[in-house]
C-alpha cells in the first residue's frame, strides 16, 4: 500500500462531523486505505444521511473497510429477526428509524428500509487486520487468542479490555467507549470521542498516530 492508513470512530448519526472530517483528512481514494470501526446509526440526527455518505465513498474508495458495531448489531437482531426491541430503543434505535420516515409498526414487520442500506449493514464484518494492526469495534477480551474471541466481546467489551496491559501482539484500534481524547498507548488505540455526545469525531493516521478531528 502506498497511501496512509486511517481509522475512524463511532459517528452515530453525525453526517455533518462525517463530511467535514473527510474534507479534513483529504482521502486519496486510489491510495489511502480507510477503516471505519462501526457505530454508525443511532442517537445522532442524521443516520440516513451517514449511510448514503459512506456508501456512494465505497463506490470512489476502493480500500475502504466498515466494521459492525453493537448498535448495527443490535439494529439486526431487532428489525431483521424482531428480538430485543426493549434493547433496541433503549440505545437510540427509535432516532435511526425516525431518520428513516418509519414508524414503529412499519418496523415491527420489517418494511421500509431501504435495500441497499440493509445490505450494506448485514455485510460488515467484525474485525479486520494488518500485519501490524487488529481493527475491531470494542476491543479483545486478554489472555484469549483472537480465532477464539466471542462475537459479545468484539461488539460490547469495555473496561475489562481498557485497562489490561495485555500484549494481543498487534495493536488493537477500537472504538465504542467515548472518551474525551483518543487514547493512544502501546497495545491499543482507542478512537471513539463522542461525536454525538458534543466531542470530536476522530481519525487516527497510522503508523504515525496522527490525529484528525471535526
Amino acid at each position: 500500500m502506498t497511501g496512509r492508513l486511517l481509522a475512524i470512530g463511532d459517528i452515530h448519526g453525525c453526517n455533518h462531523k462525517l463530511q467535514r472530517l473527510l474534507a479534513r483528512i483529504d482521502l486519496d481514494p486510489n491510495a489511502d486505505k480507510l477503516v471505519f470501526i462501526g457505530d454508525f446509526i443511532d442517537r445522532g440526527p442524521d443516520v440516513r444521511g451517514v449511510i448514503e455518505t459512506i456508501i456512494d465513498l465505497k463506490e470512489t474508495c476502493k480500500n475502504m473497510i466498515c466494521l459492525r458495531g453493537n448498535h448495527e448489531d443490535m439494529f439486526l437482531n431487532y428489525y431483521r429477526e424482531g428480538r430485543d426491541e426493549e434493547l433496541f430503543f433503549a440505545n437510540g434505535g427509535g432516532i435511526t428509524l425516525s431518520s428513516y420516515g418509519l414508524t414503529l409498526a412499519d418496523a415491527r414487520a420489517g418494511r421500509g428500509f431501504p435495500e441497499n442500506h440493509l445490505r450494506f449493514i448485514a455485510s460488515l464484518p467484525l474485525s479486520y487486520e494488518t500485519e501490524a494492526y487488529f481493527f475491531v469495534h470494542a476491543g479483545l477480551r486478554p489472555g484469549i487468542p483472537v480465532a477464539r474471541q466471542s462475537t459479545e466481546d468484539l461488539l460490547w467489551i469495555r473496561h475489562e479490555f481498557i485497562d489490561s496491559e495485555y500484549d494481543f501482539s498487534k495493536t488493537v484500534v477500537f472504538g465504542h467507549t467515548a472518551l474525551h481524547e483518543p487514547l493512544l498507548e502501546k497495545n491499543k488505540i482507542g478512537i471513539d470521542t463522542g461525536a454525538v455526545y458534543g466531542g470530536c469525531l476522530t481519525c487516527i493516521e497510522l503508523p504515525s498516530r496522527k490525529i484528525h478531528q471535526a
